[in-house]
């Protein structure tokens, strides 16, 4: 399903909705009603997704049903996972040696176990000419050691909505589009509407929305020897622009104890002017607040001086263990190829990982009368040209968000100057 925080939520709400994290409990699949038990001398693929049902359920059977029909030889178990049961119970069955053929992950959550060798090695299984089928941004995001463990499938990426009435009581005419001009504007909306800007959460295990800015801003996170890099003037400066939002009261105090979920409680309740967020989220806003959503517009995704945009991957990984390499490796392909990529974009208000299905019209051509939603598919379509996966793979990276929201939260709230925070951030990510 659909990095970060962000994704967690396009599986609970638009794919179900859109974007956030990953954990907990085991707990057994719902098996799709497509599913067919192996003829006696068929391989079966059994295929784990994450939080797909009941939305989709057609989409798989069309899907599975077109494989099957094309590979005789094959059958297609599919069973569907709820998002918080996925982690604990692909870890048990790669631990215990008896896992799916194929899975539906994130790069986040799927480099963990990359680091333990628990998927193949796609290189030796894919060639080059479908290997440049994906966008190389988005294939280098499932890639750890020079290996590639992972196929992209869909992704989404952010866009500003905002609030044209608070804009326009603020005075503010032009949207901003870099951290620095939203600084400025979120002093004049609080100078003039006692309202906040945005809301962005330092919640270590939430969003890493606050880490992702400081590689839009120019910081190098980590050197080539897996060093912390940030201890530098690039460093200090992001974590200032941060500091000084919070000091100055700039920021809702909540920053510091809500997750990601709070900024959209706060914008649908006109509490906030922007939201950084995906476009599905556009329907739950029409749906949870209407005169909210009829004042909404939208912009781009706010950047930094490098105008580097963020990116949310979901990918599919095939385990080092599975006892059918080629049925799956032919299968994961199917999934991913053009055709699909393009249709699955279509039913579930998501973008494509290929080349030729991001090429399709329906991501650039929209009528003069086109909804919001509509407007944002082809926004974000367009972002994808300067989108990556912001933060690197690291089988820890989690690690790293904690030692640098942590110390943030500590400079934000003056017990620690910058210079002791940075410096600290650094030690404890080189020392974990």
């Amino acid at each position: 399903m659909i990095q970060l925080r962000k994704f967690k939520q396009l599986a609970a709400w638009a794919l179900l909705g859109l974007f956030t994290s990953w954990i907990v409990s085991c707990s057994t699949g719902n098996v799709g009603t497509s599913t067919k038990q192996a003829a006696s001398g068929a391989t079966t693929v059994e295929f784990w997704t994450m939080q797909l049902q009941p939305q989709f359920t057609n989409y798989f059977q069309s899907l599975i049903t077109n494989f099957e029909s094309k590979n005789s030889g094959i059958k297609v178990n599919w069973v569907d996972v709820p998002w918080a049961a996925m982690e604990n119970k692909i870890l048990t069955a790669v631990s215990a040696k008896t896992p799916p053929d194929v899975v539906n992950l994130n790069p986040g959550f799927a480099s963990q176990l990359a680091g333990r060798n628990a998927w193949l090695d796609l290189n030796t299984k894919v060639p080059n000419e479908v290997r440049s089928s994906y966008l190389p941004n988005i294939w280098k995001a499932s890639t750890l050691n020079g290996k590639s463990f992972g196929l992209p499938w869909y992704l989404t990426t952010r866009l500003t909505i905002y609030n044209t009435d608070l804009l326009k009581q603020a005075g503010i005419n032009k949207t901003p589009t870099t951290y620095a001009e939203l600084a400025q504007a979120a002093q004049q909306i609080k100078d003039k509407t006692g309202k906040y800007a945005f809301f962005v959460t330092f919640v270590p295990q939430d969003s890493g929305e606050v880490l992702e800015s400081f590689v839009q801003m120019g910081v190098t996170l980590i050197d080539t020897d897996g060093k912390a890099a940030f201890n530098s003037p690039q460093g200090k400066a992001a974590f200032q622009y941060w500091v000084d939002l919070y000091k100055k009261g700039l920021l809702p105090k909540e920053v510091l104890t809500q997750g990601h979920r709070h900024a959209i409680d706060l914008y649908q309740a006109g509490e906030t002017a922007f939201l950084a967020s995906g476009p599905e989220f556009l329907k739950t806003i029409a749906n949870n607040a209407p005169k909210i959503a009829q004042a909404s517009a939208i912009a781009p995704q706010l950047t930094g001086d490098t105008g580097k945009k963020n990116v949310a991957v979901m990918n599919i990984v095939i385990p080092r263990e599975t006892k059918n390499p080629d049925a799956a490796v032919k299968f994961a392909l199917f999934v991913t190829n053009d055709e699909n990529q393009l249709a699955f974009a279509k039913a579930a208000n998501v973008l494509p990982s290929t080349v030729k299905a991001l090429s399709d019209s329906y991501f650039k051509d929209v009528p003069a009368t086109a909804s919001t939603v509509e407007k944002a598919r082809v926004i974000t379509a367009q972002q994808l040209q300067q989108a990556e996966i912001l933060t690197p793979t690291l089988k820890d990276s989690k690690k790293l968000q904690k030692a640098v929201y942590e110390n943030l939260q500590a400079a934000m709230l003056g017990e620690k100057t910058v210079d002791k925070a940075v410096e600290d951030a650094a030690q404890q990510w080189n020392q974990r």
